[in-house]
């Protein structure tokens, strides 16, 4: 589009990322502007699967995660092996859907992204019905095959939409943007005790 960018049209399906099933399938239109922003992205999708069945699900990831005898921390997720412990399952889930918001922002025409590990991740003990955690994600950068770390905090409850924070530093570029006010992060910084990095 002269004066605007590219658009580009897609149509691809989805499956959930637990069990592999079809999860659903998707039309959407993504415009990259000339000026260096984050994509616009316009999305319709049918759901194959029920969604109070997702609600369910995503009930018994929040409830697995509040009802936790102490703080949860990992590292290494998955470990070298490929392998994630049934008890960070539901915090890998959250880094994948946060992670994605990161993704989206830096992603351009020529540079693509892909969670490759969660090197560290800790629980913070909150008085409200949140659940947050603050990570530290290895994002894999396609094409240059460079790794970048980014340290995340995030903040979720069902039925609310996940906020989230990051800041990236790439070895080769220096210190790299971190969020704004767009959909997804938070728009300023916390007054809650822990929130800032």
């Amino acid at each position: 589009i002269p004066e605007s960018g590219h658009k580009y049209y897609l149509q691809f399906s989805t499956e959930d990322s637990r069990t592999g099933e079809d999860a659903g399938n998707c039309l959407a239109t993504v415009l990259y502007p000339r000026k260096k922003s984050a994509p616009i992205v316009s999305i319709k999708c049918s759901h194959t699967k029920d969604q109070k069945e997702i609600q369910k699900e995503d009930n018994r990831i929040y409830q697995r995660i509040r009802h936790q005898s102490k703080p949860i921390t990992g590292n290494n997720i998955p470990d070298s092996y490929g392998n994630i412990e049934p008890a960070l399952e539901p915090v890998w889930a959250l880094a994948v859907a946060g992670s994605s918001s990161i993704m989206w922002e830096k992603s351009t025409e020529t540079l693509g992204y892909f969670l490759a590990q969660v090197k560290s991740v800790k629980q913070w003990i909150r008085k409200d019905d949140f659940v947050e955690f603050d990570y530290t994600v290895l994002l894999h950068e396609i094409p240059t095959q460079e790794i970048i770390s980014c340290h995340m905090r995030l903040r979720w409850l069902p039925r609310h939409p996940l906020k989230v924070k990051h800041f990236c530093a790439a070895e080769s570029r220096g210190v790299d943007e971190g969020s704004g006010a767009e959909s997804g992060s938070a728009a300023a910084p916390s007054a809650e005790k822990g929130a800032d990095f």
